[in-house]
């Protein structure tokens, strides 16, 4: 993250949500849309993979020890221990790949990662949060996902509330209580704000 780079930087769009509300989904229908030139900025993880996950392409999956090791050579620019021993970040060599594609970086990532990104990048960061509709809403589509246990999911229910008071520190709130609409509304924001 050089000031050299700085002529060829693009923008960075943030999704953040509690796990559940439909962010991830928002943001693969927003990487369909040539015309916003965006690339997925994939995170890296200390978790495991879960069914089909692949490394290098939803996550870069790294141990325990190889996360801290890039922590303590300070490659990332956002990182957080979102449960104990279960760390995700944004690796710097990431961002700088994607914005020598010439396009713009949009993240999936949990909200103080998000909130920490338009700290660094205030001009040029849009921090968009997806809201559900409800936290009785967000414990049904957690259980429909079939991928965790009763006290992950519970463990993430909890986890929400705290994340949907932060909510006010993003530029943009969206709503996610009809899909179809979420998709329009943060497809017209994403594409004002790369052509400004």
């Amino acid at each position: 993250m050089t000031k050299e780079n700085n002529k060829k930087q693009g923008k960075l769009i943030v999704f953040s949500a509690p796990s559940g509300s439909g962010k991830t989904t928002i943001v693969r229908h927003l990487l369909g849309y040539d015309d916003l030139n965006l690339e997925f900025s994939i995170s890296a993880t200390s978790r495991e993979k879960r069914g089909t996950e692949e490394h290098g392409k939803d996550y870069y999956f790294l141990s325990l020890k190889e996360f801290k090791n890039h922590i303590k050579n300070d490659d990332f620019l956002e990182w957080e221990e979102v449960y104990r021993d279960n760390f995700y970040g944004t690796l710097k060599s990431e961002v700088e790949r994607i914005w020598a594609l010439g396009k713009h970086v949009i993240f999936d990532i949990d909200v103080s990662g998000g909130l920490r990104i338009k700290r660094k990048f205030p001009e040029q960061t849009l921090a968009i949060f997806v809201k559900p509709p409800s936290i009785d809403e967000l414990k049904i589509r957690l259980k429909k996902r079939k991928t965790e246990t009763e006290d992950k999911i519970n463990m993430r229910v909890a986890k929400a509330s705290a994340e949907l008071a932060t909510a006010p520190l993003f530029d943009v709130i969206v709503v996610n209580d009809n899909l179809e609409k979420a998709l329009k509304e943060t497809h017209d924001l994403v594409k004002d704000f790369v052509n400004s």
